[in-house]
């Protein structure tokens, strides 16, 4: 003889998947402020990547550290006043300090794309224009809700040909010394990102340069 459930066993069960739904749904929940941290602690360490591949050294420039890979976070009117970052070496001119197109990096996923949520100096670099060669995921603000990013070591973070972090505007340096090494990390630089809930810590340990999270 079949046995078969009984409304009661069967309510019995309804009644414990809707428990555990409850419990296991809202811990699988993205969490934007930690997401844009992560999407941030990638880029982190490829900019550091692109330092260590791309060494900058040149004999016959003494303004050769200037050029250095650097991370750099902002919000302008090109990012519609949210916070963003760019990658990019202050290679083309007279490295200024500021970025043009072809000084930002190139997205590896797509050629086309330039590493950077908003930038300004160029129509292309809007990222409210039609022609934007940008990435829009880079615009934290938009695409995550971020609404604050504050460092304890600026707003720019570059790396030399060993991977050490660097803090500010290499620009602002001048003279021939030993490319600007009074700029090295010597404690650990703090990245916090908020948004208006809660916040994330990236932490950039001084000479190797991890980047890690640490809430």
């Amino acid at each position: 003889m079949k046995k078969a459930f009984t409304l009661l066993e069967l309510v019995f069960v309804i009644v414990v998947v809707g428990i555990l739904a409850a419990v296991i749904i809202p811990k699988t929940k993205t969490n934007p402020v930690q997401e844009a941290a992560l999407q941030l602690l990638s880029h982190i360490r490829y900019t550091q990547h692109l330092a260590l591949i791309d060494d900058k050294f040149d004999a016959n420039d003494e303004n050769w550290y200037k050029q250095r890979w650097q991370i750099m976070f902002g919000k302008n009117t090109n990012s519609d006043g949210k916070w963003a970052y760019t990658i990019f070496s202050d290679t083309s001119g007279e490295s200024t300090g500021d970025a043009n197109e072809i000084e930002i990096a190139i997205d590896p996923a797509n050629p086309n794309r330039r590493m950077t949520g908003g930038y300004t100096g160029a129509n292309k670099l809007d990222i409210n224009h039609a022609d934007f060669v940008g990435m829009n995921k880079l615009n934290l603000g938009r695409s995550y809700g971020i609404t604050d990013i504050s460092s304890t070591c600026g707003q720019r973070i570059s790396f030399d040909y060993i991977g050490r972090p660097m803090r500010g505007d290499q620009s602002t340096l001048s003279g021939p010394y030993m490319a600007g090494t009074d700029r090295l990390l010597k404690t650990p630089c703090v990245l916090t990102l908020k948004n208006s809930d809660e916040q994330v810590i990236i932490t950039i340990s001084p000479e190797s340069g991890y980047a890690k999270i640490t809430f």
